[in-house]
């Protein structure tokens, strides 16, 4: 009998281990990039596993890290890396340095009205015309016309990855309209026929991008699936997840494991994004 009791309780144990680890609450929060895919996840996680509730805001990559910080968050969506002072935050808070999922690829598009006749740009000119060195589209090849920038607010991992890798850290001109999200920013630009902005490739709605060329040598590339896995596009990114390793487990651990899985990656491709190939889904 004694045999029986202790059966029955490690079974026990086993089945409600087992619930743990597919169900209970999960919050989500950070790059406004990354939010919309953010969401998709979620909703097709929930329909897998209904006990299971899982919410997600934006605000940006900063924000998703400061909500680490407090522990407000059980995962940070970021489209750039996290900054060594936000690592020294976590590791204050809770003992440990985040563990880092890389768990999509982006294409960082730049984007113009429609009506725009230029069709590709140089990193070089992206950088004049971010920078106010370049004020006119007639420079460029275009109308003679002012151009209006959009940016995004310096709280978005993707203002910081744009600043660093296209402007060379160098700050936006003066004039760099900032916008709270990059839907926000392309709505703007789709609207004006002088403007131009830059954000992630699911969001590219009502505006058209332009094919980028590294250098003025150099053919002017597309922002596709191909060109963004081989590297050939020259502004593209991994977006990532961070999470407190005390919570990667359970239902944390499932949901980030479905991310990276098949199905998870089928949701990227869908959604304006890249999937991860499968050596960086270890």
């Amino acid at each position: 009998m004694n045999n029986w009791i202790k059966f029955s309780a490690c079974l026990l144990a086993v089945v409600m281990t087992a619930k743990v680890a597919v169900a209970g609450n999960i919050s989500m929060k950070g790059s406004d990039t990354l939010v919309i895919l953010a969401q998709k996840w979620s909703e097709e996680y929930m329909k897998k596993t209904p006990a299971t509730k899982i919410q997600v805001t934006g605000g940006g990559s900063g924000t998703g890290f400061a909500a680490l910080q407090n522990q407000t968050t059980d995962l940070a969506n970021a489209s750039r890396k996290i900054k060594a002072k936000e690592i020294e935050g976590c590791i204050k808070a809770f003992g440990k340095r985040p563990t880092e999922y890389k768990v999509a690829l982006d294409g960082l598009s730049v984007y113009v009205s429609a009506e725009n006749p230029v069709k590709e740009l140089s990193v070089g000119q992206l950088e004049d015309i971010f920078t106010g060195k370049v004020k006119s589209w007639k420079e460029l090849g275009g109308n003679d016309a002012p151009i209006t920038v959009y940016s995004r607010e310096n709280s978005s991992g993707t203002y910081e990855f744009f600043k660093e890798n296209v402007l060379k850290g160098k700050d936006f001109a003066a004039s760099a309209q900032p916008m709270p999200g990059t839907a926000a920013l392309l709505q703007a630009v789709a609207k004006d026929k002088n403007g131009i902005g830059y954000g992630g490739a699911g969001y590219g709605a009502g505006a058209k991008h332009l094919a980028i060329k590294k250098d003025e040598a150099s053919p002017a590339i597309e922002p596709t699936e191909e060109n963004v896995v081989a590297g050939t596009y020259p502004i593209w990114r991994p977006l990532f997840i961070y999470v407190n390793p005390a919570l990667d487990k359970g239902e944390v651990s499932a949901f980030l494991n479905w991310i990276r899985s098949d199905e998870g990656q089928v949701l990227v491709k869908s959604n304006g994004y890249f999937p991860l190939p499968k050596n960086l889904r270890q």
